[in-house]
């Protein structure tokens, strides 16, 4: 089958379309034909050297795709069946194995495009704000990166879940697309401190930032307030100050899907099928597919994703 693989482990960009194995499956894997790959932060990650895929996972890149099953295995799904698949990785590819508790059915009325572009997204966001943080109506959530593909996702699954939402991004046109999609209070990050904006009031915050914004995520956290972090684009090391965590009974998380066993993402992924498909299926929840591009052209699509000008997800075509 062709795969992209990166031919230089010092060069992200050396993406290359060659000739491999096609994966062998193990028990309880389906053969899916890939038709959809999306493109993800964490995969431009992994060619950077600072994402490996988990033991046992496939070494090409990619975390979610869309296509028919082509071979079931010993599981009980049918050749033929349109599926969305998360994966730990694989997806820039004409073939992957996929465990069968990590196949989702195409939302109704969406097609593989858009639903490569909204399985890895859903699974991350209804895993941390439904899930981890149990967000619900009435609470505060602060998202960070709001002009992304995981920030335009999570406005609107915390507004479907009646949360207010406020969100940062580093400009106007991303800001205007996040009021687009529901956020309530928006800050430009270059222009303004959103610890002015919102100390002491966040009951939730999701952030992709990591040690840059520690300090100041403590001090926006209300009491009981829970900070997931999912991302570390700010760097890995902190110092925390404690004082603030006993009188206000602060939770601070970090969590990361890819890494996580079967069981655990089968549990995910069943919770978004069951809350986060209906929103999609009803409109609540748009994807937000920003552009496409052919699987050959991966370093490419990694390229734009890495340029902070996509607002929304891109995918690639096999």
């Amino acid at each position: 089958m062709k795969a992209i693989v990166q031919t230089d482990p010092d060069t992200p960009r050396s993406l290359e379309l060659q000739d491999v194995d096609v994966p062998e499956l193990r028990s309880g894997e389906v053969l899916v034909k890939v038709k959809v790959a999306g493109v993800n932060r964490g995969d431009i990650l992994q060619t950077m050297g600072a994402y490996p895929p988990p033991p046992g996972a496939s070494d090409i890149i990619g975390l979610e795709a869309a296509g028919v099953i082509e071979d079931a295995g010993d599981t009980d799904w049918k050749a033929g069946t349109e599926v969305g698949c998360l994966l730990a990785g694989g997806g820039y590819a004409e073939y992957v194995a996929v465990p069968q508790g990590q196949l989702l059915p195409l939302p109704k009325g969406f097609s593989l495009e858009e639903t490569a572009a909204v399985v890895e997204v859903g699974c991350t966001v209804w895993s941390n704000l439904g899930i981890e943080a149990g967000l619900h109506e009435g609470q505060r959530v602060l998202i960070h990166g709001g002009g992304g593909g995981i920030g335009t996702f999570a406005i609107q699954v915390a507004k479907a879940l009646g949360a207010e939402v406020a969100v940062t991004a580093g400009s106007q046109e991303k800001l205007d697309r996040c009021r687009e999609l529901g956020a309530d209070i928006l800050i430009n990050y270059k222009e303004q401190d959103f610890v002015d904006e919102l100390k002491g009031s966040c009951d939730v915050i999701l952030d992709i930032i990591g040690a840059k914004y520690l300090e100041k995520n403590m001090k926006c956290l209300a009491k009981d307030g829970k900070l997931i972090i999912i991302g570390m684009q700010g760097g890995t090391k902190a110092d925390i100050n404690l004082a603030p965590m006993l009188p206000k009974r602060l939770t601070i998380q970090g969590t990361t899907l890819r890494a996580r066993d079967l069981d655990d993402k089968a549990e995910i992924v069943a919770g978004t099928i069951k809350n986060v498909w209906p929103m999609l299926e009803d409109g609540r929840v748009k994807h937000a597919l920003h552009g496409t591009y052919p699987l050959a052209d991966a370093a490419q699509a990694h390229a734009t994703l890495d340029s902070g000008e996509v607002t929304g997800t891109l995918v690639l075509t096999v």
